[in-house]
């Protein structure tokens, strides 16, 4: 009798929790489901996107300090319609 009810709840327990992946999984796949893990990796991939341009826009920053001082020294700052805007 208890060897019985044993295996009753641990069929219930499994039961409950098989339905519940499945329920997830199908939840997944729905087309809301699919929206929200896109619009997750698109904002990942904006952010690196975000992060790859700052870097490149100070890397052309210090390149171009660093060209006016060495071939136009007589000039302290570089020309206000050439030079990148600050962040």
């Amino acid at each position: 009798m208890i060897g019985r009810t044993l295996y009753f709840v641990a069929g219930a327990a499994l039961g409950g929790y098989v339905v519940h992946r499945l329920t997830r999984t199908a939840r997944a796949w729905t087309p809301g489901g699919i929206a929200h893990r896109v619009e997750g990796h698109v904002s990942s991939y904006r952010d690196a996107l975000r992060e790859l341009n700052d870097d490149v826009a100070d890397a052309v920053r210090e390149h171009e300090a660093e060209l006016t001082r060495r071939y136009a020294p007589e000039t302290p700052e570089p020309p206000a319609s050439r030079a990148l805007p600050e962040r």
